[in-house]
């Protein structure tokens, strides 16, 4: 007995190509909001561990550390979204991601999970909040009961939104 095969269009299934393209999101908690990153912007997740401060830095970074003979720049997510700042817990998490070939790291209140999406389930995001958090915004996602605001890294790290970090490498 043969299966039926699904029903393509030019190479992709057809229910892809209605619901564009599948991505895969790490969720993140700062304060009781949830975030998504792509997976493909993200390296690796630490453990908090000590941050030596850059004296100059701007605020929201926090300094460097170390990471396999590597120097990392570590940014206070909360700070750089206007945010009030937190203390650190067992839940606090160091997201490594990459950005023009340099390795940053985005503290955050805790990590959650990975899941997948449709392109075209990304809906336009509000024009509520504070302005800092709003440029960063690609969309919202309702997953289940839960909102999940999916960030545009490379928007936080544009030339006009320096992070000095060629100034700490």
């Amino acid at each position: 007995m043969s299966e039926v095969a699904p029903i393509k269009e030019n190479g992709k299934a057809l229910s892809e190509t209605n619901k564009g393209e599948l991505l895969q999101y790490l969720t993140f908690k700062l304060i009781d909001e949830t975030y998504g990153i792509n997976v493909m912007q993200i390296k690796e997740v630490l453990r908090y561990s000590e941050i030596a401060p850059v004296p100059g830095a701007p605020s929201y970074v926090l300094g460097i550390v170390n990471l396999r003979g590597n120097v990392v720049t570590v940014v206070d997510t909360r700070v750089r979204f206007s945010l009030p700042e937190c203390t650190i817990s067992d839940d606090t998490r160091i997201i490594i991601i990459e950005h023009d070939g340099e390795q940053v790291g985005l503290l955050v209140d805790a990590v959650q999970e990975v899941f997948y999406l449709y392109q075209n389930e990304i809906e336009q995001s509000p024009s509520v909040g504070n302005d800092e958090a709003l440029k960063f915004i690609q969309g919202v996602y309702q997953k289940e009961e839960e909102l999940v605001i999916l960030l545009e890294l490379n928007r936080m790290f544009e030339r006009n939104e320096a992070l000095g970090i060629e100034a700490m490498n």
